[in-house]
């Protein structure tokens, strides 16, 4: 047994509304730069619906991820090393910008020199690509609130897989209907098929905490794990000629701090922590011959951070202590491993993936409500969960790959959850019967119903920093996607590549916002330490250095930024 640690995220997409604030933060701090006008490395799906790229789920158009050869061992779909040798000049299995969409902005400038004149002028739309005339007519999210469901809901490609099954499972007229939100990013797989395809060894997966990504300095442009990721979330950029794609912000897991969708999510509905697992067993258990095994498989991958072999195996891998102390509070090992209410997304594509879903309850929940039931009740609930207005099976395709059995389960824990807590909300003693229909006892499904209504910011995101003789180095790298010139991306600096660029303030940031959070005074103005970052400054008073000093009392000037080797120690606010 090989024990190894890794960076892993669970949604519970009860709680997601589709205000799509994850991708717009995530864009601006990512993807705002000129080749990446069309990327989202986050993006929020209405289903049904078609996706983002369209139809990305159809494998065997795309022919993303792994499958099983006649003798049942893994291969990649897109065919052997020869095979792909021979396209790797032109390699036609990818969506092309229409099945993503053509990004645009509007002509503005036309709006301001119209001459004045009898009619309104127009911001016409202009494609950011070619600078000329366009007409919309998709984009990342066309289905938003199924905006496009009448002509384009069949296309989904899980409608289509359920309707061949029952003719009636699911329609898509309005009373009929059934809508709910996918917030996706790069799953950061145990098994990645991006990685096993990628012809320039680009693509790496770190061994302290497992998040995948693509060394710029490496990347040919070859695009072949555009074709080999079956979750389509490695993009083009085709300014600078390489693949990009989510990076878990690592450069912010490393001094302990969450993701940026995680941090600005509106509906508190992410979690992030470490998963111990197995690494020797992986390929095992992406091996299993059924598909409906992968997700039971790649459960018991996930090792107990608890048990004393997998302590002992930890220390022999040099796994450090206060790493383990994470993974033992975790909040996805509870709801992935504990609980059992969390599931991966299409593990029948055979890569593993870590980011994880907790299944959507609340439209039979408001359905039953809508029929003048008690939406909540123990025997009304469990009763409906069956002829939920989300057909189960639509469930089961996306997350156990068609296996109702467990997605029931699941479902029915998550009822037991809200029919037990209902009568502890009212005053009334708990009805131990409820948790004990569904396997769980009264202790763990109040533990459950704290992590997922109740917890706390430390309880939501527990993520070991880098060790303390690493921290102060961590918190000076810039990853190179975020400069329009760093490392990777283009040309250098005049005194060597990317020299000067500016040091990265999401610690202090971090610090102040939290400080603001949890007290009643002003954020402490002296941590500044001579910038002006109006990121830190909460509208009380003035932070030193925003407005110039008069001549008559101007005192010798601070300078604006810390010399690395002056920088305070991270015990004084480098890392939380």
């Amino acid at each position: 047994m090989r024990v190894m640690a890794q960076m892993g995220m669970v949604m519970n997409l009860d709680k997601c509304i589709g205000c799509h604030t994850c991708s717009v933060t995530c864009k601006q701090t990512w993807t705002n730069r000129a080749g990446t006008e069309y990327v989202w490395f986050n993006n929020v799906e209405t289903r049904p619906g078609q996706g983002y790229p369209r139809r990305y789920e159809d494998q065997e158009r795309w022919r993303g991820g792994w499958k099983l050869n006649k003798a049942g061992k893994l291969r990649l779909r897109t065919g052997s090393r020869l095979r792909r040798l021979a396209t790797i000049f032109a390699s036609p299995v990818q969506p092309n910008i229409s099945d993503y969409y053509e990004p645009w902005t509007y002509d503005y400038q036309m709006l301001i020199d119209a001459p004045l004149g009898d009619d309104s002028p127009v911001a016409r739309p202009k494609s950011l690509l070619t600078g000329d005339d366009t007409k919309i007519t998709w984009s990342a999210n066309w289905d938003d609130d199924l905006g496009g469901s009448a002509q384009h809901g069949d296309k989904d490609v899980l409608v289509q897989k359920v309707r061949q099954e029952s003719e009636h499972k699911i329609k898509f007229e309005l009373e009929q209907t059934f809508m709910f939100y996918l917030p996706r990013i790069c799953e950061h797989c145990l098994n990645p098929s991006c990685m096993a395809s990628c012809p320039s060894g680009a693509i790496y997966k770190r061994e302290e905490d497992g998040i995948v990504l693509v060394d710029q300095e490496r990347c040919r442009g070859w695009r072949q794990c555009i074709t080999g990721c079956p979750y389509k979330k490695i993009y083009f950029n085709h300014k600078s000629g390489k693949a990009e794609k989510c990076t878990l912000c690592y450069p912010r897991i490393e001094v302990g701090i969450p993701t940026v969708c995680a941090e600005t999510c509106v509906g508190r509905l992410r979690y992030l922590g470490l998963f111990l697992y197995d690494a020797d067993a992986v390929t095992a258990a992406a091996s299993v011959p059924d598909e409906k095994d992968l997700y039971q498989a790649q459960l018991d991958l996930i090792l107990d951070p608890n048990d004393p072999e997998v302590i002992r195996g930890a220390r022999e891998q040099h796994i450090p202590d206060d790493w383990m102390e994470a993974a033992r509070k975790s909040p996805i090992y509870q709801l992935a491993k504990v609980y059992k209410v969390a599931l991966p997304l299409h593990p029948e594509y055979r890569t593993m993936p870590m980011v994880w879903y907790v299944p959507p309850l609340s439209p039979v929940v408001d359905l039953l409500t809508s029929q003048g039931h008690d939406g909540e009740d123990a025997g009304n609930l469990f009763g409906a969960i069956e002829s939920l207005r989300i057909p189960v099976e639509y469930l089961a395709e996306l997350f156990t790959a068609g296996d109702t059995n467990v997605i029931l389960g699941v479902l029915h824990r998550l009822a037991a959850m809200r029919s037990y807590m209902r009568d502890i909300t009212l005053g009334n003693p708990g009805n131990a019967d409820i948790p004990a229909a569904v396997g769980m006892n009264e202790e763990l499904v109040l533990s459950m119903y704290r992590l997922l209504a109740l917890a706390k910011y430390n309880e939501r995101y527990v993520i070991p920093p880098a060790h303390l003789e690493q921290a102060h180095d961590l918190e000076e790298i810039g990853c190179s996607l975020e400069f329009e010139d760093g490392p990777g991306m283009y040309g250098s600096g005049p005194m060597g590549e990317a020299s000067g660029r500016p040091v990265p303030v999401a610690v202090e940031t971090f610090q102040s916002l939290r400080q603001r959070q949890q007290t009643d005074v002003a954020a402490n103005e002296n941590k500044l330490q001579g910038r002006v970052n109006l990121l830190n400054w909460d509208g009380n008073g003035r932070p030193e250095g925003l407005f110039p000093r008069s001549p008559a009392t101007a005192e010798p000037a601070e300078t604006t930024t810390t010399p690395a080797s002056t920088q305070r120690p991270p015990d004084q606010g480098g890392t939380p």
